[in-house]
């Protein structure tokens, strides 16, 4: 394979505009560009999760979250190049069959639990709230231009994946989990 960027700075985005995939230029804050912005914040602090797993017995949790990385970079693939599709159902299905099958070891939850506990337990919440976040931008972006395939499933079921994976991080470290406790009655 060639070089995919032979230079990093192109100065053509000076002017706030950004080129697309097919071609376009848009503006840097167009929903397309703000989808791909929240993807790739996700992607990154899913790198940090994925970095902070590793050394602590938990290779089946990042077995599940390591191929969403190139999930997540498929994604904003697709979203830079509109006609391009690189998600397919058998992904959605995958997280779905992980949660599942967490589930099943942890049980029902009882009470609102807090992103909390531990470091890890904390950044896999980290990551579950920006993959809402990159869910609404994409929602938002598909109002405006339609979006095609199964990204926005993608997405949707990667957040509850990450929630169910925060819960299991927990298990697995044996740090209980942080119950809410609603103020008290005035």
């Amino acid at each position: 394979m060639g070089f995919r960027l032979s230079k990093i700075y192109t100065r053509t985005g000076d002017k706030g505009e950004t080129g697309l995939g097919d071609g376009r230029r848009v503006p840097k804050d167009h929903p397309r560009i703000e989808a791909i912005g929240e993807v790739d914040s996700l992607n990154s602090q899913l790198g940090l999760l994925l970095a902070g797993l590793n050394g602590q017995g938990l290779e089946e949790v990042i077995e599940v979250l390591a191929p969403c990385q190139h999930r997540l970079f498929d994604l904003g693939g697709e979203l830079a190049m509109p006609s391009y599709q690189a998600l397919n159902a058998a992904e959605v299905e995958r997280l779905e069959a992980a949660i599942d099958r967490w589930n099943e070891e942890l049980g029902p939850l009882e009470n609102f639990i807090l992103p909390s506990g531990s470091a890890l337990i904390a950044q896999a919440h980290v990551c579950r709230s920006l993959a809402r976040s990159a869910e609404r931008r994409c929602q938002q972006l598909n109002s405006v231009e339609p979006l095609a395939g199964v990204g926005l499933a993608y997405i949707n079921r990667l957040s509850d994946l990450l929630f169910v994976a925060a819960r299991l991080i927990g298990r697995r470290q044996g740090v209980a989990e942080v119950l809410w406790a609603a103020a008290p009655k005035p």
